[in-house]
């Protein structure tokens, strides 16, 4: 077995198994940052001409989990294929195939996989790591700064819920030149660009985060 796992044809797999278990380590120990929840948000929006893509993009969960999850069910989904395709070659053939003609095969077959295992842990996980919503949603919402002091040019952290009812917590710079944000101020996202946001003073009691 020993010698059936180190063989060279073998090291794409056993390279993406250890890619894997590197990957969570990182995110145990919390080196990831915020990477593995991709900030919550959905990817940019796809124009007609690559519907395609978007459906296979669909397909894999992407937007139901986070995207270094999705890769991490991709190389797990990868690896295993991989190995146990070697495995059935070997028992056949006496060796495992070739690595240029058994990785691409792996790849084709890891796909059914990485759908069916991202779908197991979209359940799994909280359900605030897993709801996935547009920029263009959190406009118009309330939020409350919670780290550091909003200025042009100058970004503060703030809370925000999006309609599902869950927080998320973005970058928030003042609209109109010259407002300042306190930690603590209330106030109302009005647009974006890219992952920051730009809001006004809340002025309305009745939107108030209590």
């Amino acid at each position: 077995m020993l010698a059936f796992l180190t063989s060279g044809d073998n090291v794409p797999f056993l390279a993406a198994l250890l890619l894997m278990l590197l990957i969570g380590v990182v995110e145990a120990l919390g080196l990831g940052g915020s990477a593995a929840l991709g900030d919550g948000l959905n990817p940019p929006d796809m124009d007609g001409d690559v519907d395609g893509h978007a459906s296979l993009l669909n397909w894999l969960n992407v937007g139901k989990l986070p995207l270094l999850m999705l890769i991490v069910v991709f190389l797990f989904s990868f690896g295993l294929v991989g190995l146990i395709l070697q495995q059935v070659i070997a028992g056949i053939f006496g060796r495992p195939g070739p690595w240029w003609l058994a990785v691409p095969l792996a790849m084709v077959a890891a796909l059914p996989f990485t759908r069916l295992f991202g779908r197991v842990v979209a359940r799994i996980l909280p359900t605030d790591e897993t709801t996935a919503v547009a920029r263009d949603t959190l406009v118009g919402r309330w939020a409350t700064i919670v780290i550091g002091k909003a200025e042009v040019g100058s970004a503060a952290q703030a809370r925000v819920r999006d309609f599902h009812g869950q927080t998320h917590y973005v970058m928030i710079e003042p609209d109109d030149a010259g407002e300042v944000f306190e930690e603590g101020s209330q106030v109302i996202i009005v647009r974006h660009a890219g992952a920051r946001f730009f809001a006004i003073q809340n002025t309305s009691a009745s939107l108030r985060d209590l």
